[in-house]
């Protein structure tokens, strides 16, 4: 007799199900908290299958960015912590030293760490794998690895009501599970799972919040200081404008949109000849993009535009810094919600303007001669991502989706004016916007958008933050595209918390199952305690942030000449994380180049006269106590010197290095060197206060 045949839909689904392997908690996207969930559940006693869509684990944290954002080291524990300290344990080797001593590169960065720590935060990206690898390897019978394997945009994520029971990737290679962790930059498997999401900024109004949606006013950081034309042909708009450039204007102040702040690459370059490589030039390199860059300089702002942060070995962690630097400003707002073939050419855009632009820099006779020198100087670390010509494997996507679920993370917990009681974390940096967009001011002239610095005390991150609504999604959490506003994602999006938070995640799914329960519905008096069981930080005690003073060259009398009107030799790493300074922020010599960095304060006395001469430094325990500064006067110069460590007794901000006979106009000057230095050295103004 023969058997009638199955409906389709039916056999099909039977081979999907034959084709499935089955976990506790199925993981998908291989980030620093992805490889920290993974951990976790099987610490926990469950299985997990951890998916990454390319072929290496570890995200940002193994991709470049070596030089960890912390914030407050107390508020880092469990796994998070465990990862720093192995890092500390492998750079404690002699052998781990190739191309310096440890005691040479603790000197260069300027302090060690505090006694008796046992964790180190900067690395070497292949590093930071080996460390992973072999925190893997330790739980390789519970924590299947499954990479090259992406998920199915279309048909991924197979649903009964509320519930995943499977994801399918576009091989056809399925996934079951009780459990379900989205550890992606992008948030795709959160997204389809029909969870709600949002992208871009949120309007003030939303949250009542106030540093987020355009912030035109506030960005003062990372800024155009020179009047630079946005034309194809300067001064003439028919012509067209340069690349990169939002002919439409920035949006009404403090109101929302969906644009996402900029992305880039954390290369990580040396100044070691032998282990460096030359610029390459894009086969399509196209010179239209860099003509905004070079402008800015012919306008005569002739810093170095990137940050490149020490890592052992004489190799850096670099980022962007300044108006146009690695930040791919505005070129990645559809990239959240695109599909794998758009994000791939906006991925490809972005390596294409920043190798470009290192190219332009290093390469250009438009560029100052310091400034080629320094590109020309150091290249990409020729033994660090070989397996991708040397180039970061991960982009830096900054921010991408973010859930919208029951409790939405806002300013108000960053400010501590808010503080949950579900805590699975705490977050601790800035809140941090990279700029958003580069717009065109009513006087015709090029400015950039969107950058925020504001600091933060350590504050709680809410379980509630992780899980979408129970009516959408009852066995998922989003450790790294949490519920959250853009603003205070900015302060929570750093690998550190991801880790963290990808552990909470873990502990939380491992809980739902053992207790039979939706992840809404566990007991959360166990979860805390198991946590804490495990090492996580909570909460803790932290002084109140210090009322920053952020002084208006106007507000100051006499004349004044900010650090960005300075003539330098060097000091070209800014900041603005201290209390107390003049304009936008300060510069500093990274306590480094010793006896090459001055910066030379020239004013424009209005007569001739007697005047007292204040400089202006934001001090810390770090600074140098020994700083040359240098008046040269209507009767010759006088050499001083200033201790950066000590307070400065006017207004927390100057101190007076003596009164000076100048004649009118711009014949004297301050210059301040960093020669035979003990620390670092920081610039911020110069003041003129005619004497009574």
């Amino acid at each position: 007799m023969r058997l009638p045949l199955l409906p389709l839909f039916l056999a099909l689904a039977l081979v999907a199900r034959a084709a499935s392997a089955s976990y506790d908690v199925v993981i998908y996207g291989g980030t620093s908290s992805g490889v920290a969930a993974a951990i976790q559940s099987a610490r926990m006693g469950r299985t997990a299958v951890l998916i990454e869509p390319t072929q290496f684990l570890g995200g940002l944290t193994t991709g470049g960015l070596g030089a960890t954002d912390i914030g407050n080291k107390r508020a880092i524990g469990g796994i998070s912590r465990e990862f720093y300290s192995r890092i500390w344990q492998h750079y404690q080797k002699p052998e781990s030293w190739t191309q310096q001593r440890r005691a040479d590169y603790v000197n260069r960065r300027g302090s060690a760490n505090d006694p008796g720590e046992t964790t180190m935060w900067t690395f070497e990206p292949h590093v930071a794998t080996a460390v992973y690898d072999a925190m893997l390897r330790e739980v390789a019978d519970k924590v299947t690895v499954v990479k090259g394997e992406r998920l199915d945009l279309a048909n991924g994520v197979v649903k009964h009501g509320p519930r995943i029971v499977r994801l399918v990737m576009e091989s056809g290679r399925a996934f079951e599970g009780r459990m379900f962790i989205d550890t992606t930059y992008e948030g795709d498997l959160l997204a389809k799972a029909g969870v709600s999401y949002h992208v871009g900024r949120e309007a003030n109004a939303v949250y009542g919040e106030s540093i987020n949606g355009v912030q035109v006013a506030h960005t003062v950081s990372h800024q155009f200081t020179k009047k630079v034309d946005p034309y194809v042909k300067p001064g003439d708009p028919k012509s067209g404008v340069l690349p990169g450039i939002n002919v439409a204007g920035p949006g009404e102040e403090h109101s929302g949109d969906r644009k996402v702040q900029a992305y880039n690459f954390r290369m990580c370059t040396t100044d070691i000849p032998e282990n460096r490589r030359a610029w390459d030039k894009p086969a399509n390199y196209d010179p239209q993009w860099f003509e905004l860059l070079l402008r800015n300089f012919e306008a005569g702002d002739h810093r170095v535009p990137w940050n490149p942060v020490w890592m052992p070995n004489r190799k850096t962690d670099t980022n962007n810094n300044f108006a146009i630097s690695t930040d791919f400003i505005g070129q990645n707002w559809d990239y959240p919600d695109a599909d794998y073939a758009t994000r791939a050419k906006i991925w490809q855009a972005h390596v294409d303007w920043q190798k470009g632009l290192m190219w332009t820099l290093a390469n250009s006779p438009r560029v100052p001669e310091k400034v080629r020198a320094e590109f020309q100087r150091i290249g990409l670390a020729k033994d660090e991502f070989k397996d991708n010509d040397n180039w970061p494997r991960q982009m830096y996507v900054r921010e991408a989706r973010r859930m919208i679920s029951e409790y939405v993370m806002s300013e108000k917990n960053c400010t501590r004016h808010e503080v949950v009681d579900d805590s699975v974390g705490m977050g601790a940096y800035n809140m941090d916007s990279h700029n958003i967009q580069r717009f065109i001011t009513k006087e015709g002239f090029v400015r950039n958008e969107g950058d925020v610095q504001v600091r933060v005390r350590p504050y709680p991150i809410s379980f509630r933050s992780l899980r979408p609504k129970a009516a959408e999604c009852t066995n998922l959490l989003a450790p790294t595209c949490l519920s959250s506003s853009h603003i205070a994602f900015g302060s929570i999006r750093m690998e550190p918390v991801f880790m963290v938070l990808g552990q909470s995640a873990a502990t939380a799914a491992a809980q739902a199952i053992e207790q039979k329960v939706d992840i809404q519905r566990i007991d959360a008096a166990q979860l805390k305690a198991r946590l804490l069981r495990d090492g996580q930080v909570l909460d803790l005690e932290s002084a109140p942030i210090a009322t920053r003073t952020k002084q208006a060259k106007t507000d100051l009398v006499g004349i004044v000449v900010d650090d960005l009107e300075a003539k330098c030799v060097g000091f070209d790493r800014n900041s603005s994380a201290h209390a107390v300074f003049v304009g936008a922020g300060y510069h500093h010599d990274g306590n480094d180049g010793k006896g090459e960095q001055s910066a030379r304060f020239t004013p424009d006395l209005p007569k001739a006269g007697r005047y007292e001469v204040f400089v202006a430094y934001p001090w810390n325990a770090n600074r140098a106590s020994n700083v040359p500064v240098t008046i040269r006067h209507a009767d010759g110069e006088t050499k001083v010197k200033i201790d950066q460590k000590q307070k400065p007794p006017v207004q927390e901000l100057l101190v007076s290095v003596g009164t000076f006979r100048f004649e009118a106009g711009r014949a004297g000057s301050v210059e301040i060197s960093n020669a035979g230095t003990n620390g670092f050295v920081v610039i911020d103004a110069v003041q003129w206060v005619e004497a009574k």
